[in-house]
């Protein structure tokens, strides 16, 4: 089933404001709430939706990805913007939009209890970073990559116990007295963290939060037409979090490798060609290289120097999937610097030749306007 385009989603056009993005989401957030819809599979749906909707817009690079290359720009790797939201992640997130809305803590009281009102918070781990370089070849068909990633997990045998200063609600609340009346103002527990618990016991090799350094492979699809600095997201692929935290994710960060012979523009490809001058004259075949191996073209008699030869769909498939580039053969024509006297006497007899007079015809297109062909 196709996703929904997320401006839909929150009923916003592609010229909202921040705030306008931010009014859109809490107004959905809000009438689709688990408090308010308890066991409504179709309410949570929607929910979630808004979120991930929200969680792009919302952000100003994303957002730009989004409106260039569309969903394609997030589902490489799953995560947010890919279909990979749940409840914790939203909350963690999100939760301040709600006000006090529910409970005062933004939360819900359903959905695996990850944050009831007032309840106990469920902290996210630490993201992880990496590169992933790519050639061409990779890009233009979409690959599958193993990467080792060397990640926070929660040591065997550490076990956890209810802080005793928030009593496991992960926030602490404090009344003071005011011109206006008592106020009562809630805070992160400095004391676990937000968490609820605190270490009760852990391994000598643990850490304070009971966690240890392990080595572990993350298999990290990457789809065709991905670009050079686009950024994929692994969900729980990041750092552990103490207790019964959720896991941060792993970013993954696109690297484009130089090819030897092709270059890149968007989707299209360019590759420069270069003939001798009895080939250009006479015509040839000439074997080049494509990213999906190697094909002969033909080089009719006559060729001129600056000429593109335009290969349809031998390019980089659209990451939107809207069909895939072209490669653009660039002609060029190569003048030889020194010859013999046998040669240099034949070209001499040719100086007045009628054949060997530049005629450009109405056809032969300017520089400029191959030029403009070309980004046309």
């Amino acid at each position: 089933m196709a996703k929904r385009d997320y401006y839909d989603i929150l009923g916003v056009t592609k010229s909202a404001s921040d705030s306008e993005i931010k009014k859109a989401y809490r107004k959905m957030a809000l009438k689709y709430h688990p408090d308010k819809n308890p066991d409504d599979k179709e309410a949570e749906a929607k929910f979630k939706e808004a979120a991930e909707a929200y969680e792009v817009l919302s952000n100003a690079d994303k957002k730009a990805r989004y409106d260039q290359f569309g969903h394609q720009a997030f589902d490489g790797a799953g995560g947010f913007g890919g279909g990979g939201m749940n409840m914790d992640d939203i909350f963690s997130q999100f939760g301040d939009i709600f006000g006090g809305a529910f409970g005062g803590s933004g939360g819900f009281s359903g959905f695996g209890g990850g944050f009831g009102g007032g309840g106990q918070r469920r902290v996210k781990g630490s993201n992880l970073r990496i590169r992933v370089k790519l050639t061409l070849e990779d890009i233009a068909n979409g690959v599958e990559k193993k990467v080792k990633v060397r990640r926070k997990v929660q040591a065997p045998g550490t076990t956890y116990k209810t802080c005793s200063t928030c009593n496991g609600s992960g926030q602490v609340t404090r009344v003071t007295n005011t011109i206006l009346g008592r106020m009562q103002t809630a805070s992160t527990c400095n004391v676990c963290g937000g968490a609820g618990q605190t270490i009760d016991k852990k391994p000598s090799d643990a850490d304070a939060h009971g966690l240890i350094v392990k080595e572990e492979t993350v298999s990290i699809k990457i789809p065709a037409g991905v670009v050079d600095g686009m950024q994929l997201k692994v969900s729980g692929k990041g750092n552990e979090a103490p207790g019964n935290g959720i896991s941060g994710d792993l970013l993954v960060a696109i690297e484009e490798e130089n090819h030897p012979t092709l270059q890149r523009e968007g989707d299209n490809l360019h590759y420069d060609l270069y003939v001798s001058l009895p080939d250009a004259v006479l015509g040839t075949s000439k074997e080049i290289d494509t990213v999906t191996g190697k094909v002969r073209i033909k080089i009719e008699p006559g060729v001129q120097s600056g000429k593109i030869l335009r290969l349809r769909g031998k390019g980089i498939p659209s990451i939107n999937g809207y069909g895939k580039g072209d490669l653009l053969v660039h002609v060029n024509v190569w003048t030889p610097k020194t010859l013999n006297k046998q040669q240099k006497d034949f070209f001499e007899s040719m100086r007045n030749d009628e054949h060997f007079e530049p005629k450009p015809e109405i056809g032969d297109k300017s520089f400029f306007e191959k030029v403009k062909d070309m980004f046309s």
